[in-house]
């Protein structure tokens, strides 16, 4: 298919961006061939025109489905290209917190800059073993396959490791180590990751500094070489440094620092032991205070001083050589201080005592007066004559750094040398794998010598790379026979070319070097000469002339050459040299030695980064001439020479490559700047990688694979049986391009973007049938909800009418009567109204009418006499008025009259003087004195009538005052009698009105009388129903009370129950801890039993030359014996001098670390020794305390049997005390109580009669059994005397002191054998904490006894009484308080009855405990009935027995014995007879000879256990205590050989632990122990032991019951562990449910073995095998349940691990895949009848797991639903099972950052362990449940075939 012809609408494509470096965008229409423009849709939603090339017309690149996003390898991605590698990366780094990815067989790390739970010791066994592309990418997986190729392939193996400064480079080589060291064997071994570890701070502090990138910046490379043995395991090391930059020593840029070592020394100066050094602060120095950043933020030099002098001394640097070290440091600080002073432009001078070269040259232990000339001169050499000339003051300058770069270039290989020492073994070296950690491609702004080397030799190393990704191809071309086609990939050999070749840039800078006038400008002219215009990788700066550019693999970098001779020559003065090998300080000169050989290609060199070697240097024979002409060797030659040495050791192995890449230059956790990866990407060579891959055929399927993949392509007529012919022609119709894919010999290969094509095709099918799917499902699912919808809503309809209809003819009829009952209650109201509105209306209007009239009467009164006063008022009022007015007008007038009778008279006088004048007024007033008359006349006449008439109205007054007087008396007399005759109106309607009241109130009365007769009527008829009712309430809760008593009993007793099982589960899991803490010591003495014997084999074989006459034998007993058997170990203690030598006379060469260890090890022995001999003091103080103990009892007896017979005699007069108060207790109780509780139906009477009559007759029965058992008890106490054991504590003593007088033994042996002595004093102590324990619990013992005699008493006394009255006395005092209780109670609540009823309940309950109490005592009595018949029995067996067998003297004399004597019979007694010379044939025979297949299926399970026991028996019968201890010894030692010679059979382990657990079993059974006698027959209790007490051997063998059960789980993991990941992960037991997806070039690396794929079938076959073995070896049923347990959960928490470590199992399809595989196992387990063996629950984290794959991961319900589901998976495996989900299908969506982070919130108080995978390796605790076999001694049979014909039967 076409390329253009995917670039259709919303297909998704990568276009360039500046800030992003790449940006997503979508097609909005199809790409046409000849379109000019691409219209795109941006993620941030806008559009973009995109303009093509018109020149390339290069399409953007297509992005590459979902489902392939997130990819562990990036080869598997279908569009190889940058943005589809960097868009993964940032994929997995981001979201899912992945920082490993496979980019074929390169490994890319990505440095998180947080501490990850992904490096632990469960992480390292779960790669251990796997295919490196079966799990997740992690540099583990590459060490894996490193080690296993290794192994494999017999050839050394290489990890480069590469990357920027902070990328993580370090880190990843320490973690790359610390596999090889935990997965060989030797972790705790041999130590070499913690000797290199111990290395790191010394080297970090001499070779690491801080830089503008990264504050603990590496400044040099190292190659660290691993070697192991022919048995892989690591047995040393040894380490190669390169590209030391000394130039720092000297210089460092802005912001930078030097050596971490020179600031170290400065911080530590005030310590006592560096005032010598005279140092100071850092800025003093020249060398140091460059930079200007002495410090660094978090980081304390002094600390770091002590962290660099502890590790120098770990690795065996001795003080005076650390102060040596120091010494020369120092001295490089002061010479950096030396200054000159200029004499002329040629020549310089030192002043005189320069402090600082003073110091100098003490502390280097030189002449100050030679080394100033030597500073200020040098010496020249002709063919005839030396001169001395001076230099000037640059010179000088440059000469004392190239000294100090000198000295400590030398300094820095001295140290190197002694890490190397202190790394290397003296044993051979069988291969080794190296580790090389160096910088990754360098560009800087200025980029001058150092960085020209560093790509110089990544030139190299990517060119080996490419090489070998061509090689890789190549190889997997052939393989698959298809046709090979040159893949054309960027050869930097050109480039190689130009800088090594002959006059190449090395060789024309070496030459300008040679010239004696030589500069870097004619240097630069010769480049240009040379290459430009004729090397297409060289090229020239446009602005400068002095600067180069070359074109690397990664980018181009621009060189100035300024610099570049004078660090390529580093001239160093000889006379310099010499003068420091004359030095005093002889240290000094160790580091100059090396000068008088040739140097060696990897030698220190004296500029740039120096590269060395721990090779060692042979001299060069000749002239010594020739000697100085190899000085003059330039670095550029050097280190041409030292990166060929590289080289050839990197072609001679196996490389293996972990590029580093530093996320952000900030140091951001899971902060991804793309600009920064993109950079460092193409420097790394991961992008040359993809293009190699994309050249050709990238995509790779197995036929089988894409059968799968792609089935739902094919029609049905296209499947074939030959898958391969199949997927030819499906190929064919699909692609018509032929040459976009070859079929290979087992897979397809396809070119890019193929499987993006089909994965589309498959989608776009899969979609369609979805559609057609979803459309016939939603139709027939809405036709069917549309059916019953309308079925629905018709019933519904139906109903709702019909109710409605109802209602509506219910409403009218309501509505009806409503109406004619409103009509005459409305009629009856409205009357009633009337009536009493009218009768009110009346008595309102008289009232209303009377008082209106009487208001009138006084309105009218009041009206009169205001009338008359208003007339008097108003006359006065006028007349006052009148009076006033006339006064003042008359006044007016007269005051008028007068102003104008002045004027007049002012006129007269004026007109009196003329006549006409006076005339005048003459006739005015003749006219005016008649008119004045007139007036005067007139007015006297008016005067006359007017007093007339006021004489006349006198009169009137005076009579009208008479007569209004008379009125007025008249009318007072009237108004006493109208106020009389009113008072008398208002008490009559005062009576009136109380009459009336009376009335009313009477009404009022009859009608509340009539009211409370009809109230009381119905309260007393609804009194009667209440008590009907709370008579039936008051029976359903009598009946729900007892009810519930029964049911709080049930919960009390369930709750007790389950109480008790929590407490039983709980002691049970403290139970477990300390048997697994037990039995990890175990194993662990088991692995050091082991280890001493290979230790002793390694020093046999060490010892080369063995003095005459001290041969050394091995011993027979096993280490094992003397942890148990003390008497052997005297024996052996007293036969170490006839068989051990002291090695120190062999001069044999010992490993220094196993010295080492040892002697360490010695002085903690010491210790505990003296721990152990303090407890055996205190052992002997005990013992000498129990034995006054003992002597003392017989005494203590006696007051004993006094105090009792007294307690007696009191308890009867108590007695009948309490017989009295019985009795009239139940009188009391007869006459006060409720009748509820005293009748005779009742609950409590029955009880108590129930109790009373049960009692007594138990105590009937019960006083003749305690007064048996007394008298027996007494009897055999006095006769019984300590047994006979085989371990006493004077043995032990005396064993001690044996062995602490034997002190010649050999330093190592010592060691090893005080490594056993300290495990027995730990069982010793042990037993000694048992014994304290057994006296803790016999003080018990007597005290219970004692209370027990006391109990017993009061029996008697009780039995004494009549039956009738023992139970009395027992219960009298429960009695007595139940009833005060209750009278005080009925009194307290006479008024409550609710709390009387809730006593009532409790006293009910405690009644019903008594009753089980009652219940309880029955089982006891009945237990003590059995047992006190199988005592009598025994009783009278056992006085028969003595009267037959002793005399009456000795029946007098001697005590009775409780040991049962068996009688002599004629029948076999089930022992066999052996003599002492054949044990050692019968342990050959029955153990070590013994083939388990043939016992198991042809004789009787377990036949050796028996036998063995047998023999046993035997010697226990002839009471020969050393036949015992011999006989059980030799046969646990046979044992233990048995199963290290066949330890991986599990057949033989099977059939040995099946054998030592019945042996164990008969040891019990037969023990004459009562708990193990219980289910014994008649016969066998005779077949007892009788002489000897074996539980100390018991013991033995359960410690060898368990390790063999350990070396069984062992056994069976290591056969099951191949098979469970195939079997339960990869498998697909459903066929057709799991998708497989493209996978990348990791599955097909050579690491892939060629087994034959495991089933689940296969699981189920070997776990049928494995229950059938142990079920033919007839072991015990309870421990076939706990291998099936840890069978299931070695299965469980495997399959987990896997899965948590592999993203492309996590998906839905993979979790219904497990969870088929998971009811499987659990059919299995049903069929095998071992559900109940615990194991099921085992599986339940992986059942979770699956489940969690299979759930809705969305909403808040789903986390809450998740939080709630995986109880039994911690938070890391759920956040890790999220981050891991990846879809197998387009359909299905991935977990988004938000859910997770709402998981981790939701779960944030969960405390569980932040372990990430579970522990594969755990071993549950075992027991051995006792198990008593049916079986006869005496009739079994030894069969002729195991040749035990010199035993016979007894």
């Amino acid at each position: 298919m076409a390329a253009s012809e995917l670039y259709t609408k919303f297909a998704r494509v990568w276009i360039p961006d500046p800030e992003e470096v790449w940006k997503s965008a979508e097609l909005l229409k199809d790409y046409k061939p000849g379109d000019k423009v691409l219209l795109l849709h941006l993620e941030e939603g806008k559009d973009l025109e995109y303009r093509l090339d018109p020149k390339t017309k290069e399409l953007p690149h297509l992005r590459n489905p979902d489902i392939l996003v997130g990819e562990n390898d990036l080869t598997a991605l279908s569009y190889l290209h940058e943005p589809a590698v960097l868009h993964n990366l940032r994929v997995r780094f981001i979201d899912s917190k992945l920082i490993y990815t496979y980019c074929g067989i390169v490994l890319v790390a990505i440095n998180p800059y947080e501490q990850l739970p992904i490096y632990g010791e469960d992480i390292i066994n779960a790669y251990s073993g796997q295919n490196m592309g079966d799990m997740d990418p992690h540099i583990f997986a590459v060490a894996e396959e490193a080690y296993k190729q290794m192994a494999r392939d017999e050839r050394n193996q290489s990890i480069i490791v590469s990357g920027e400064s902070g990328a993580g480079k370090t880190v990843s080589a320490k973690y790359a180590m610390r596999y090889f060291a935990t997965v060989s064997g030797s972790a705790s071994e041999a130590n070499v990751e913690e000797k290199v570890l111990a290395s790191n701070p010394i080297m970090e502090s001499i070779g690491n500094a801080k830089t503008t990138r990264n504050d603990n910046s590496s400044r040099f490379g190292k190659y660290i070489e691993i070697g192991f043995d022919k048995r892989y395991r690591i047995i040393g090391a040894n380490m190669r440094t390169y590209l030391l930059e000394k130039s720092r020593v000297v210089f460092q840029a802005e912001e930078e620092r030097n050596y971490h070592i020179f600031y170290q020394l400065c911080a530590s100066a005030k310590l006592p032991e560096f005032k010598m050094l005279r140092l100071g602060n850092a800025d003093d120095f020249n060398y140091t205070q460059q930079g200007g950043s002495p410090v660094i933020e978090g980081v304390d030099d002094a600390k770091e001083m002590a962290h660099t002098r502890q590790a120098c001394t770990l690795l065996g640097i001795s003080e005076s050589h650390q102060m040596g070290i120091f010494r020369i440091l120092a001295g490089i600080l002061h010479l950096g201080n030396v200054g000159f002073t200029s004499r002329d432009a040629d020549s310089c001078t030192i002043p005189p005592k320069h402090e600082p070269l003073c110091i100098f040259c003490d502390l280097m232990g030189v002449d100050y007066e030679e080394m100033c000339h030597w500073l200020c001169h040098r010496k020249l050499a002709t063919a005839t004559e030396t001169y001395i000339k001076p230099i000037s003051k640059l010179q000088a300058t440059n000469a004392r750094d190239a000294l100090a770069k000198h000295i400590y270039a030398k300094l820095f290989n001295w140290i190197v040398d002694n890490v190397n020492q202190a790394l290397h073994s003296a044993v051979k070296q069988h291969s080794f794998i190296g580790v090389l950690d160096i910088y990754g491609f360098e560009t800087f702004e200025i980029n001058s010598f150092e960085q020209f080397c560093i790509n110089y030799a990544n030139e190299k190393l990517q060119q080996q790379f490419n090489m070998h990704v061509f090689k890789l191809e190549q190889e997997e071309y052939m393989k698959e026979q298809i046709p090979w086609t040159l893949i054309d990939f960027y050869d930097n050999q050109p480039c190689i070319n130009l800088i090594e070749s002959k006059l190449g840039i090395l060789d024309l800078l070496d030459e300008e070097c040679k010239m004696p006038k030589g500069t870097d400008d004619t240097w630069a002219q010769k480049l240009y000469n040379t290459h430009l215009n004729k090397c297409t990788l060289f090229e020239k700066p446009r602005l400068s002339n002095k600067a180069f550019i070359i074109q690397h693999f990664a980018d181009k970098v621009e060189y100035q050459c300024e610099g570049f001779l004078e660090k390529n020559k580093d001239t160093v003065f000889e006379e310099q040299i010499k003068v420091l090998k004359s030095s005093k300080f002889k240290m000094l000169p160790e580091l100059f030695q090396d000068d008088e050989k040739a140097i060696s290609p990897t030698s220190a060199t004296s500029s740039g980064r120096t590269p060395l070697t721990r090779i060692p240097a042979k001299p060069i024979k000749g002239r010594p001439g020739q000697m100085a002409k190899e000085h003059k060797k330039t670095v550029g030659h050097q280190f041409r020479n030292s990166l060929h040495l590289l080289m050839e050791t990197l072609n001679a192995t196996t490389p293996h490559y972990v590029r580093c890449i530093k996320p952000n230059d900030f140091k951001f956790p899971f902060t991804f700047d793309e600009k920064r990866a993109v950079q460092q990407l193409r420097a790394c060579g991961v992008l040359e990688t993809i293009r190699i891959s994309a050249a050709g055929f990238p995509s790779r399927w197995t036929y089988q694979e894409f059968f799968s993949r792609y089935r739902v392509l094919m029609k049905q007529k296209d499947v074939l049986s030959d898958r391969k012919q199949t997927c030819k022609n499906v190929l064919e119709k699909l692609i018509l391009d032929k040459d976009k894919y070859q079929f290979g010999k087992t897979k397809i290969f396809f070119r890019a973007g193929q499987v993006a094509y089909l994965e589309k095709l498959r989608a776009d099918k899969l979609r369609a049938a979805c559609i057609r799917i979803q459309k016939t499902i939603r139709g027939w699912l809405l036709r069917k909800k549309y059916l019953r919808m309308r079925k629905a809503a018709i019933t519904v309809q139906r109903y709702v009418r019909g109710y409605q209809a109802r209602c509506y003819a219910k409403f009218l009829r309501r509505t009806k009567a409503a109406t004619i009952i409103q009509k005459y209650w409305r009629m009856f109201v409205v009357c009633r109204r009337y009536k009493i509105r009218r009768a009110a209306t009346i008595v309102l209007q008289s009232y209303l009418r009377g008082f209106l009239a009487r208001n009138r009467y006084r309105k009218i009164l009041r009206e009169h006499k205001a009338v008359i006063i208003q007339k008097r008022v108003r006359g006065w009022l006028a007349r006052t008025h009148y009076k006033r007015s006339m006064h003042a007008i008359i006044y007016l007038q007269c005051c008028f009259r007068r102003m104008m009778a002045k004027r007049e008279l002012k006129k007269l006088k004026i007109e009196a003087r003329s006549v006409e004048r006076y005339k005048k007024l003459h006739i005015g007033m003749e006219n005016k004195i008649m008119q004045l008359q007139r007036k005067v006349d007139e007015q006297n006449k008016d005067y006359k009538c007017l007093v007339e008439k006021l004489t006349n109205l006198e009169g009137i007054y005076n009579s009208e005052t008479e007569k209004l007087r008379s009125d007025l008396e008249r009318l007072q007399l009237s108004e006493e009698e109208a106020k009389v005759a009113t008072g008398r109106v208002l008490s009559l309607q005062e009576e009136i009105a109380k009459l009336r009241k009376d009335l009313e109130q009477t009404r009022s009365e009859k009608k509340c009388i009539e009211e409370r007769a009809d109230q009381y009527k119905q309260e007393t008829e609804q009194l009667v129903s209440n008590l009907k009712e709370e008579n039936t309430l008051l029976k359903q809760e009598k009946e729900a009370l007892n009810h519930r008593i029964v049911e709080q009993a049930k919960e009390m007793t369930e709750t007790m129950e389950k109480k008790l099982v929590e407490e039983t589960k709980q002691l049970e899991l403290d139970l477990n801890d300390e048997r697994l803490r037990y039995q990890n010591l175990l194993n662990e003495f088991s692995r050091l039993e082991e280890r001493y014997d290979d230790l002793k084999e390694e020093m046999t074989l060490m010892v080369h030359v063995p003095k005459p006459g001290h041969k050394r034998t091995d011993s027979t007993h096993s280490s094992n014996e003397s942890e148990y058997t003390f008497s052997s170990e005297i024996a052996e203690m007293e036969d170490i001098p006839s068989r051990t030598e002291e090695p120190s006379e062999k001069k044999v060469p010992l490993d220094m670390s196993l010295f080492l260890k040892l002697q360490k090890r010695v002085t903690e022995l010491e210790q505990e020794k003296q721990v152990m001999q303090d407890e055996l003091d205190r052992k002997e103080e005990q013992v000498l305390r129990s034995k006054a103990k003992e002597e003392e009892r017989p005494q203590i007896r006696g007051a004993e049997l006094e105090y009792e017979s007294l307690k007696r005699q009191e308890l009867e007069s108590e007695n009948k005390k309490l017989k009295n108060e019985l009795n009239e207790l139940r009188k009391a109780l007869s006459e006060k109580s409720a009748p509820e509780v005293t009748a005779p139906g009742a609950p409590a009477y029955r009880v108590l009669m129930e109790q009373l009559t049960s009692v007594s007759e138990e105590l009937d029965v019960r006083k003749e059994e305690v007064l048996i058992l007394r008298s027996q008890l007494v009897s055999q106490k006095e006769a019984i005397h300590p047994k006979n054991t085989m371990t006493d504590s004077t043995i032990l003593l005396e064993d001690v002191q044996k062995m602490k007088d034997k002190g010649e033994i050999a330093q190592a042996y010592i060691g090893l054998k005080e490594t056993n002595r300290l495990l027995e004093s730990q069982l010793q102590s042990q037993k000694r904490s048992h014994e304290n324990e057994a006296e803790a619990l016999r003080g018990e013992i007597q005290s219970l006894k004692e209370e027990n005699n006391r109990q017993q008493q009061l029996l008697a006394q009780n039995l004494q009484l009549p039956p009738e009255a023992r139970i009395e006395a027992s219960l009298q005092h429960e009695i007595t308080r139940l009833t005060n209780e209750n009278l005080y109670f009925e009194e307290l609540y006479a008024d409550e009855p609710k709390k009387y009823q809730s006593y009532r309940i409790s006293l009910y309950k405690r009644m019903i405990d008594l009753m089980e109490q009652l219940e309880k005592q029955d089982k006891t009595v009945r237990k003590l009935k059995k047992q006190l018949k199988v005592f009598a029995k025994k009783i009278g067996e056992l006085e028969v027995g003595q009267m037959e067998n002793i005399s009456p003297g000795q029946i007098i004399d001697e005590p009775i014995r409780p040991v049962n004597i068996p009688r002599k019979e004629k029948d076999f007694q089930g022992m066999l007879e052996y003599k002492k010379e054949d044990e050692q044939k019968l342990v050959k025979n029955l153990i070590l000879e013994l083939k388990p297949r043939g016992v198991a299926v042809n004789l009787i399970p377990g036949l050796p256990a028996y036998i063995l026991f047998m023999c046993v028996r035997h010697a226990d019968y002839l009471n020969d205590d050393q036949k015992v201890r011999s006989l059980l010894t030799s046969t646990i030692n046979s044992i233990k050989k048995v199963l290290k010679k066949r330890g991986d059979d599990f057949e033989t382990v099977s059939f040995w632990l099946s054998n030592t657990c019945r042996f164990l079993h008969c040891l019990k059974q037969y023990s004459g122990e009562e708990g193990f006698m219980k289910h014994n027959t008649s016969r066998q209790n005779e077949h007892c032991l009788t002489n000897f007490d074996l539980a100390e051997y018991r013991q033995v063998l359960s410690d060898l019951a368990i390790q063999i059960y350990q070396q069984l789980v062992r056994v069976l993991e290591n056969i099951l562990q191949p098979m469970i990941v195939s079997g339960m992960l990869e498998h697909e037991t459903i066929q057709g449910v799991s998708g497989v997806k493209p996978t990348g070039l990791r599955k097909r690396t050579s690491s892939i073995a060629d087994e034959g794929t495991y089933t689940l079938d296969s699981i189920l076959r070997q776990l049928n095998s494995f229950h059938s073995v142990m079920c033919q070896h007839g072991m015990d049923p309870e421990l076939i349940k706990q291998v099936v347990k840890q069978m299931f959960y070695i299965v469980g928490a495997i399959t987990l691990n896997n899965l948590l470590l592999r993203k492309d199992m996590c998906s839905w399809s993979k979790g219904m895949q497990i969870r088929y595989n998971v009811s499987q196992l659990e059919e299995w387990l049903r069929d095998k009848n071992l559900m109940n063996s615990g194991a099921k629950e085992t599986l339940e984290p992986l059942i979770q797991a699956a489940q969690l794959l299979q759930v809705k991961k969305k909403t808040d319900d789903d986390a809450e639903a998740i939080c709630s589901m995986c109880n039994a998976l911690t938070t890391a495996q759920i956040v890790k099972v999220l981050n891991l989900y990846t879809p197998v299908n387009e359909f299905e969506e991935r977990v988004s950052v938000s859910f997770i982070r709402t998981i981790q919130m939701r779960l944030r108080d969960r405390k569980d362990s932040p372990q990430l995978l579970m522990d594969a390796k755990h071993i549950f605790p075992v027991t051995f449940p006792f198990n008593p076999s049916s079986l006869a001694l005496e009739t079994i049979q030894i069969p002729a075939s195991l040749g035990l014909g010199f035993i016979s039967r007894v």
